[in-house]
């Protein structure tokens, strides 16, 4: 039985570069709205992940109309392929400001969001805002322990939300959390510390909502996704889900999702005995993590990748004398975010071969706006 990863038509295929099954990517979508119980509305996934305007319009024909993105490229696909609502969920700052304004009179049909953790950035907002006559959504970043960004629920918390009431150009539309520091192996240990994180957040929402009704609690990524699917208030963002990678399949064991995007590289040479470089160098996966964590081979045994330079990856084999100058290799990337970030398109597989190519659009920094 030829290994699901094999593809017939290989040579049909330039390395280095990422391969995406159709076939796993669609079981990732469903998975992704099963364990929402079908209730779609309470999916935002996260553009940042995918990048492709084919991934996002394919969800859109799932009826997951609702995206979550880091950067104006990002929220610009999901709006080209006909999203209803997204989130950029990355403060915005200097010229930003204008592109997300941009954005948001070129497509007046999608209601674009960003969020807020300072009065200063509040303020900015609104005066441009005000300048272009238009109304902007916001939500206020609350920093539940990860430390990254947002503010904490505490008096500056507070006096942020008095104040938004005195910007008439600017609407609270809800809370936004991310807690991506919480990744405990174990889901039950997971699980126990999302919530205990979140109960003040759940306390300041339910106040919240007495003076804002109609306010949204949008939370979490792919490690916290399966906690806070179950909180019917909660809507969730997962990313990684959609594509899988090594990293969160060792993580995240309740979590039945498959790897729908791999690496592919060939042996360059084979200096010494023992020895192999493969063109798989850390301008084509990842390399944030520690050499031991950023590919896994599916079809080599017994090595060790011992050094990587910008078009090279070096490897210590046992069976170096059965290895040929060309021979394929499938990887699954540590991390899959960054790592599509490094190319400009995707080959698409279906039932083993070649049927397409999907550009990796948002990998680019700007667009149009």
């Amino acid at each position: 039985m030829r290994d699901w990863y094999k593809i017939e038509d290989i040579e049909r295929i330039d390395s280095p570069s990422i391969v995406l099954y159709k076939e796993n990517l669609m079981h990732n979508l469903r998975e992704m709205i099963s364990m929402s119980n079908d209730n779609i509305s309470m999916l935002m996934p996260h553009v940042k992940t995918n990048k492709m305007p084919k991934v996002i319009g394919i969800m859109i024909k799932l009826g997951i109309l609702n995206f979550k993105a880091s950067t104006i490229s990002e929220a610009e696909i999901a709006a080209s392929e006909g999203a209803n609502s997204i989130l950029i969920a990355h403060q915005l700052v200097g010229p930003k400001i204008q592109r997300f304004i941009a954005l948001c009179k070129h497509f007046p049909k999608t209601k674009f969001t960003t969020i807020i953790d300072n009065i200063d950035s509040l303020k900015k907002l609104n005066t441009i805002a005000s300048e272009q006559n238009i109304e902007i959504g916001i939500y206020i970043d609350i920093n539940s322990g990860m430390n990254r960004s947002g503010i904490e629920i505490s008096v500056e918390l507070d006096k942020l939300i008095e104040q938004i009431p005195k910007y008439k150009a600017i609407k609270l539309k809800g809370l936004h959390v991310y807690d991506g520091h919480l990744r405990d192996t174990n889901f039950q240990n997971r699980k126990r510390s999302i919530e205990k994180e979140f109960k003040p957040v759940n306390v300041l929402f339910n106040l919240l909502k007495i003076t804002y009704p109609n306010i949204e609690l949008i939370c979490g990524g792919t490690p916290s996704f399966t906690s806070h699917i179950t909180e019917t208030q909660r809507i969730t963002s997962p990313g990684t889900c959609v594509l899988w990678d090594w990293g969160y399949s060792e993580k995240l064991k309740e979590q039945n999702y498959k790897y729908a995007a791999l690496l592919i590289c060939r042996v360059i040479s084979k200096p010494k005995s023992n020895i192999i470089t493969i063109d798989l160098g850390h301008k084509s996966v990842a390399s944030e993590n520690p050499i031991n964590q950023r590919v896994k081979f599916l079809n080599l045994k017994n090595y060790k990748l011992i050094s990587q330079s910008e078009e090279h990856g070096v490897l210590q084999v046992e069976n170096w004398g059965n290895i040929k100058v060309g021979d394929v290799y499938y990887g699954i990337p540590y991390h899959i975010c960054p790592t599509i970030n490094l190319h400009d398109n995707a080959t698409i597989i279906s039932k083993g071969k070649k049927i397409d190519s999907w550009n990796i659009t948002a990998r680019k920094r700007k667009i149009t706006f």
